[in-house]
Protein backbone atom coordinates (compact mmCIF):
# COMPACT_ATOMS: atom_id res chain seq x y z
CA UNK A 1 0.00 0.00 0.00
CA UNK A 2 1.24 3.65 -0.76
CA UNK A 3 -0.01 5.64 1.28
CA UNK A 4 -3.54 6.49 4.18
CA UNK A 5 -5.48 8.85 2.20
CA UNK A 6 -4.75 10.05 -1.61
CA UNK A 7 -7.30 12.89 -2.79
CA UNK A 8 -8.49 13.42 -6.20
CA UNK A 9 -9.19 17.64 -6.61
CA UNK A 10 -11.43 17.07 -9.48
CA UNK A 11 -13.25 13.62 -10.45
CA UNK A 12 -13.81 13.43 -14.53
CA UNK A 13 -12.17 10.98 -17.03
CA UNK A 14 -8.80 11.01 -15.80
CA UNK A 15 -9.67 11.57 -11.68
CA UNK A 16 -12.31 8.88 -11.74
CA UNK A 17 -9.78 6.40 -13.49
CA UNK A 18 -6.93 7.42 -11.64
CA UNK A 19 -9.47 6.18 -8.15
CA UNK A 20 -10.75 3.17 -9.41
CA UNK A 21 -7.40 1.78 -10.37
CA UNK A 22 -6.15 3.11 -7.07
CA UNK A 23 -9.21 1.14 -5.65
CA UNK A 24 -9.20 -1.52 -7.46
CA UNK A 25 -5.10 -1.84 -6.85
CA UNK A 26 -5.17 -1.22 -2.97
CA UNK A 27 -2.83 1.55 -3.55
CA UNK A 28 -4.16 3.50 -0.85
CA UNK A 29 -6.39 2.81 2.96
CA UNK A 30 -8.92 5.62 1.25
CA UNK A 31 -9.62 7.69 -1.55
CA UNK A 32 -11.31 11.09 -1.56
CA UNK A 33 -12.78 13.15 -4.23
CA UNK A 34 -13.03 17.13 -4.16
CA UNK A 35 -15.78 18.03 -7.11
CA UNK A 36 -18.13 21.41 -7.61
CA UNK A 37 -21.41 20.67 -8.13
CA UNK A 38 -23.85 18.12 -5.85
CA UNK A 39 -25.05 16.02 -9.26
CA UNK A 40 -21.12 15.18 -9.84
CA UNK A 41 -21.59 14.18 -5.85
CA UNK A 42 -24.19 11.74 -6.70
CA UNK A 43 -22.59 10.89 -9.82
CA UNK A 44 -19.37 9.88 -8.12
CA UNK A 45 -20.90 7.91 -5.74
CA UNK A 46 -23.02 5.92 -7.99
CA UNK A 47 -19.95 5.14 -9.76
CA UNK A 48 -18.17 3.81 -6.58
CA UNK A 49 -14.73 5.93 -8.49
CA UNK A 50 -13.37 6.88 -4.87
CA UNK A 51 -14.90 6.10 -1.47
CA UNK A 52 -16.07 9.51 -0.56
CA UNK A 53 -16.57 12.64 -2.87
CA UNK A 54 -17.18 15.92 -1.32
CA UNK A 55 -18.04 19.86 -2.29
CA UNK A 56 -15.58 20.45 0.98
CA UNK A 57 -11.87 20.93 -0.65
CA UNK A 58 -10.51 21.39 2.62
CA UNK A 59 -11.73 18.23 3.64
CA UNK A 60 -10.37 16.09 1.10
CA UNK A 61 -7.31 17.58 1.34
CA UNK A 62 -6.80 17.41 5.16
CA UNK A 63 -4.43 14.28 6.23
CA UNK A 64 -3.72 13.01 2.29
CA UNK A 65 -0.19 11.65 1.88
CA UNK A 66 -0.93 12.56 -1.59
CA UNK A 67 -3.10 15.13 -3.90
CA UNK A 68 -3.55 15.00 -7.54
CA UNK A 69 -5.07 17.78 -9.55
CA UNK A 70 -7.27 16.73 -12.09
CA UNK A 71 -8.82 19.72 -13.44
CA UNK A 72 -8.30 22.06 -16.21
CA UNK A 73 -4.70 24.15 -15.78
CA UNK A 74 -6.29 27.50 -15.61
CA UNK A 75 -8.10 26.36 -12.44
CA UNK A 76 -5.05 24.84 -10.84
CA UNK A 77 -3.49 27.80 -9.04
CA UNK A 78 -6.78 29.20 -7.41
CA UNK A 79 -7.22 25.45 -5.95
CA UNK A 80 -4.23 25.01 -4.89
CA UNK A 81 -3.73 28.32 -2.94
CA UNK A 82 -7.70 27.52 -1.26
CA UNK A 83 -5.79 23.81 -0.61
CA UNK A 84 -2.59 25.71 1.26
CA UNK A 85 -3.93 25.74 4.93
CA UNK A 86 -5.05 22.57 4.97
CA UNK A 87 -2.19 20.76 3.35
CA UNK A 88 -0.54 18.07 5.27
CA UNK A 89 3.36 18.35 5.96
CA UNK A 90 4.96 16.72 4.06
CA UNK A 91 2.62 15.58 1.63
CA UNK A 92 2.85 15.20 -2.05
CA UNK A 93 0.78 17.13 -4.51
CA UNK A 94 0.80 16.41 -8.08
CA UNK A 95 -1.65 16.65 -11.30
CA UNK A 96 -2.58 15.56 -14.43
CA UNK A 97 -2.10 18.32 -16.94
CA UNK A 98 -0.99 18.57 -20.28
CA UNK A 99 1.71 21.19 -20.22
CA UNK A 100 4.08 21.39 -16.96
CA UNK A 101 6.35 24.43 -17.23
CA UNK A 102 4.14 27.03 -16.40
CA UNK A 103 2.49 24.91 -13.60
CA UNK A 104 5.75 23.74 -11.93
CA UNK A 105 7.17 27.25 -11.71
CA UNK A 106 3.23 28.37 -10.15
CA UNK A 107 2.65 25.49 -7.87
CA UNK A 108 5.58 24.66 -6.87
CA UNK A 109 6.71 27.76 -4.33
CA UNK A 110 2.60 27.62 -3.08
CA UNK A 111 3.06 24.39 -1.98
CA UNK A 112 6.46 24.44 -0.94
CA UNK A 113 5.47 27.50 1.24
CA UNK A 114 2.83 24.86 3.04
CA UNK A 115 5.42 22.45 4.23
CA UNK A 116 4.69 20.12 1.29
CA UNK A 117 5.86 19.43 -2.42
CA UNK A 118 4.86 19.73 -5.92
CA UNK A 119 6.24 17.14 -8.47
CA UNK A 120 4.20 17.88 -11.76
CA UNK A 121 3.39 14.64 -13.66
CA UNK A 122 1.77 14.20 -16.75
CA UNK A 123 -0.30 10.27 -18.10
CA UNK A 124 -0.45 10.16 -21.47
CA UNK A 125 -4.03 8.59 -21.50
CA UNK A 126 -7.31 10.10 -22.01
CA UNK A 127 -9.97 9.99 -24.37
CA UNK A 128 -11.71 12.83 -26.49
CA UNK A 129 -14.85 11.23 -24.14
CA UNK A 130 -14.92 13.67 -20.56
CA UNK A 131 -16.67 12.73 -17.46
CA UNK A 132 -16.55 10.63 -14.78
CA UNK A 133 -18.92 8.12 -16.43
CA UNK A 134 -16.48 7.12 -18.65
CA UNK A 135 -13.87 6.37 -16.30
CA UNK A 136 -12.10 2.83 -16.41
CA UNK A 137 -9.54 1.30 -13.87
CA UNK A 138 -7.29 0.44 -17.01
CA UNK A 139 -7.01 3.79 -18.20
CA UNK A 140 -3.37 3.42 -17.38
CA UNK A 141 -2.47 0.52 -18.37
CA UNK A 142 0.61 0.64 -20.13
CA UNK A 143 0.24 4.49 -20.62
CA UNK A 144 3.61 6.80 -20.55
CA UNK A 145 3.51 9.16 -17.44
CA UNK A 146 5.87 11.82 -17.75
CA UNK A 147 6.77 13.08 -14.29
CA UNK A 148 9.02 16.99 -14.22
CA UNK A 149 10.79 17.08 -10.89
CA UNK A 150 13.10 20.17 -10.51
CA UNK A 151 16.32 20.57 -7.67
CA UNK A 152 13.43 21.60 -5.62
CA UNK A 153 11.66 18.21 -5.62
CA UNK A 154 12.81 15.75 -2.06
CA UNK A 155 13.82 11.96 -3.22
CA UNK A 156 10.52 10.64 -1.13
CA UNK A 157 8.10 13.23 -3.01
CA UNK A 158 9.34 11.84 -6.41
CA UNK A 159 9.73 8.16 -4.87
CA UNK A 160 6.19 8.28 -3.82
CA UNK A 161 4.72 10.13 -6.89
CA UNK A 162 6.87 7.13 -9.42
CA UNK A 163 5.36 4.39 -7.05
CA UNK A 164 2.05 6.21 -7.66
CA UNK A 165 1.91 5.86 -11.55
CA UNK A 166 3.39 2.22 -11.55
CA UNK A 167 1.15 1.11 -9.32
CA UNK A 168 -1.63 1.73 -11.96
CA UNK A 169 -0.08 0.35 -14.79
CA UNK A 170 1.87 3.13 -16.28
CA UNK A 171 5.67 3.47 -17.54
CA UNK A 172 7.36 6.17 -15.39
CA UNK A 173 9.07 8.67 -17.67
CA UNK A 174 11.92 11.38 -16.04
CA UNK A 175 11.60 14.89 -17.82
CA UNK A 176 11.97 18.21 -16.92
CA UNK A 177 9.43 21.14 -17.58
CA UNK A 178 10.48 22.53 -20.50
CA UNK A 179 11.61 19.62 -22.46
CA UNK A 180 8.23 17.73 -21.48
CA UNK A 181 6.69 20.95 -22.98
CA UNK A 182 8.33 21.32 -26.59
CA UNK A 183 7.65 16.89 -27.10
CA UNK A 184 4.33 17.01 -26.26
CA UNK A 185 3.60 20.42 -28.29
CA UNK A 186 4.30 18.23 -31.82
CA UNK A 187 3.10 14.87 -30.10
CA UNK A 188 0.36 16.08 -28.34
CA UNK A 189 -0.80 19.55 -29.12
CA UNK A 190 -0.28 20.09 -32.29
CA UNK A 191 -2.40 16.85 -33.12
CA UNK A 192 -5.06 18.28 -31.51
CA UNK A 193 -4.90 21.77 -33.83
CA UNK A 194 -4.89 19.35 -36.62
CA UNK A 195 -7.73 17.01 -36.29
CA UNK A 196 -9.68 20.51 -35.04
CA UNK A 197 -8.88 22.32 -38.46
CA UNK A 198 -9.80 19.53 -40.64
CA UNK A 199 -13.33 19.13 -38.55
CA UNK A 200 -13.57 22.93 -38.75
CA UNK A 201 -12.40 22.46 -42.67
CA UNK A 202 -14.32 19.59 -43.97
CA UNK A 203 -17.39 19.93 -41.91
CA UNK A 204 -17.85 23.95 -42.65
CA UNK A 205 -21.63 24.87 -43.98
CA UNK A 206 -20.01 26.30 -46.63
CA UNK A 207 -19.59 23.26 -48.58
CA UNK A 208 -22.78 21.23 -49.95
CA UNK A 209 -24.02 18.58 -47.97
CA UNK A 210 -22.84 15.64 -49.80
CA UNK A 211 -19.63 16.78 -48.56
CA UNK A 212 -20.34 15.21 -44.89
CA UNK A 213 -21.89 11.74 -46.80
CA UNK A 214 -18.23 11.18 -47.90
CA UNK A 215 -16.50 11.82 -45.02
CA UNK A 216 -15.53 7.97 -43.63
CA UNK A 217 -13.80 6.31 -41.10
CA UNK A 218 -9.84 7.64 -42.22
CA UNK A 219 -11.66 11.26 -41.54
CA UNK A 220 -13.51 9.90 -37.95
CA UNK A 221 -10.27 8.37 -36.82
CA UNK A 222 -8.11 11.43 -37.80
CA UNK A 223 -10.65 14.17 -36.20
CA UNK A 224 -11.95 11.56 -33.41
CA UNK A 225 -9.84 13.90 -31.00
CA UNK A 226 -11.70 17.08 -32.03
CA UNK A 227 -14.87 15.92 -29.42
CA UNK A 228 -12.13 17.05 -26.68
CA UNK A 229 -13.28 19.63 -23.95
CA UNK A 230 -12.98 23.11 -26.67
CA UNK A 231 -12.38 24.74 -22.70
CA UNK A 232 -9.20 22.57 -21.92
CA UNK A 233 -7.68 22.85 -25.08
CA UNK A 234 -7.60 26.12 -24.94
CA UNK A 235 -5.73 26.47 -21.63
CA UNK A 236 -3.10 23.85 -22.93
CA UNK A 237 -2.36 25.76 -26.18
CA UNK A 238 -1.95 29.04 -24.21
CA UNK A 239 0.11 27.60 -21.57
CA UNK A 240 2.17 26.31 -24.04
CA UNK A 241 1.85 28.68 -26.81
CA UNK A 242 5.58 29.22 -27.46
CA UNK A 243 6.54 25.80 -28.16
CA UNK A 244 3.40 25.52 -30.10
CA UNK A 245 3.87 28.58 -32.28
CA UNK A 246 7.40 27.39 -33.39
CA UNK A 247 5.81 23.47 -34.18
CA UNK A 248 2.74 24.95 -36.20
CA UNK A 249 5.66 27.11 -38.39
CA UNK A 250 7.69 23.71 -39.25
CA UNK A 251 4.47 22.19 -39.80
CA UNK A 252 2.86 24.88 -42.27
CA UNK A 253 6.71 24.92 -44.09
CA UNK A 254 6.14 21.11 -44.66
CA UNK A 255 3.11 21.26 -45.85
CA UNK A 256 3.61 24.28 -48.29
CA UNK A 257 6.20 21.99 -49.82
CA UNK A 258 4.19 19.26 -50.59
CA UNK A 259 1.77 22.23 -51.78
CA UNK A 260 4.92 22.84 -54.10
CA UNK A 261 5.66 19.38 -54.83
CA UNK A 262 2.14 18.63 -56.04
CA UNK A 263 1.39 21.71 -57.90
CA UNK A 264 4.71 21.18 -60.14
CA UNK A 265 4.11 17.63 -60.72
CA UNK A 266 7.13 16.12 -58.73
CA UNK A 267 5.78 12.53 -58.57
CA UNK A 268 9.18 11.37 -57.13
CA UNK A 269 8.49 14.51 -54.08
CA UNK A 270 5.23 12.93 -53.48
CA UNK A 271 6.29 9.21 -53.11
CA UNK A 272 8.92 10.03 -51.09
CA UNK A 273 6.54 11.83 -48.85
CA UNK A 274 4.46 9.53 -48.45
CA UNK A 275 6.64 6.26 -48.38
CA UNK A 276 8.79 8.06 -45.18
CA UNK A 277 5.59 8.20 -43.15
CA UNK A 278 4.64 5.29 -43.66
CA UNK A 279 8.36 3.53 -42.85
CA UNK A 280 8.27 6.29 -40.04
CA UNK A 281 5.17 5.38 -38.28
CA UNK A 282 5.34 1.45 -39.19
CA UNK A 283 8.77 1.36 -37.10
CA UNK A 284 7.16 3.91 -34.10
CA UNK A 285 4.25 1.38 -33.97
CA UNK A 286 6.74 -1.90 -33.69
CA UNK A 287 8.61 -0.33 -30.87
CA UNK A 288 8.02 -0.75 -27.00
CA UNK A 289 8.37 2.57 -26.28
CA UNK A 290 9.50 1.62 -23.09
CA UNK A 291 10.68 4.41 -20.57
CA UNK A 292 11.98 2.28 -17.79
Amino acid sequence: MLCHKIGLIGVGLLGGSLGLAIKERRLAERVEGYVRRPASVEECDQLGVTDQTSLDLASVVADADLLVLCTPIAQMRGLVERMRPSLKPGATVTDVGSVKASVVSELEPLVAASGAHFVGSHPMAGAEKMGARHARADLFQDAVCAVTPTKRTPAEGLRRLKELWRGVGAKVLRLSPDVHDELVSRSSHLPHVVAAELANYVLSPAHSKEQAVLCANGFRDTTRIASGSPEMWRDIVVANRNHLVRVLGVFIEDLQEFSHALSNGQDSAITEFFEKAKQRRDAWCAESHSPE
